[in-house]
């Protein structure tokens, strides 16, 4: 999904979905992101999510490297994308943070909502309470209005981040080389993660310019559809300001 931009001189923005998410789970929120900031908005699903192709193998610790180093950079080849804002949420935050501190590719900014740089037992907690509604509830039915394989992009998101491999998961090494202006966005309420996140990235992201906070109280792990008019100020703010 792509929305054009009211100004050529404006960065694109790209979105990058969470763990279970895809273009239609993000609802009017890229509509919104183009009309907040007047640039070129695009939104994919990921391979394996949404009604994207599917993928063969089982799902590895490093999938979200994979995902920044290897299939982020070809998106943004085939779709032209040179001056980017990402903006990533959960997962799609943390391969946004992986892709920049890459320093391969130039990124223009960054706004990581509800992002995971380690793994916290509290994420954990909260995988396991999904599993359960997996089990219990109609969850398998409402994901499946947005994914073509539901139980597919459900148990590789939940058994690879509950398996004894991912524990030492640990992205933090790759924020400092980063060397974009940071938008870092949490919940205080989130179930799936900590402020811990987001100090991370202000303690280690010492290459950026500046790293903003935007901490949203009554709020849980999606803050785009939890506080919408606070996130989409914030990053009216942040692109005006690169």
């Amino acid at each position: 999904m792509d929305f054009p931009a009211e100004g050529r001189e404006y960065p694109d923005i790209l979105l990058l979905h969470e763990g279970l998410g895809c273009v239609d789970m993000w609802q009017d929120f890229p509509a919104r992101v183009a009309r907040e900031t007047g640039c070129r908005t695009v939104v994919y699903s990921r391979a394996g999510y949404g009604r994207s192709a599917s993928v063969e193998g089982r799902r590895t610790p490093r999938y979200m490297h994979d995902e920044a180093l290897k299939s982020l950079p070809e998106v943004r080849r085939v779709l032209g994308l040179d001056r980017v804002v990402l903006i990533g949420h959960s997962d799609g935050a943390s391969i946004a943070l992986i892709h920049a501190g890459a320093r391969r590719w130039p990124v223009a900014g960054l706004v990581a909502m509800a992002p995971h740089e380690f793994v916290e037992e509290i994420t954990l907690e909260g995988i396991r309470g999904a599993g359960a509604a997996w089990r219990t509830t109609d969850l398998p039915r409402r994901l499946g209005r947005y994914h073509r394989d539901p139980e597919r992009v459900f148990l590789a998101w939940h058994d690879t981040w509950l398996s004894p491999a991912f524990r030492d998961w640990n992205i933090e090494s790759c924020l400092a080389g980063i060397g974009c202006p940071i938008l870092a966005i949490q919940g205080e309420d989130d179930t799936y993660a900590t402020m811990a996140q987001i100090d991370a990235i202000a303690a280690r992201a010492t290459a950026s310019p500046r790293v903003e906070q935007l901490r949203l109280p009554r709020c849980g792990h999606s803050p785009h559809r939890d506080e919408p008019r606070a996130v989409l100020g914030a990053i009216g703010r942040f692109v005006s300001s690169l």
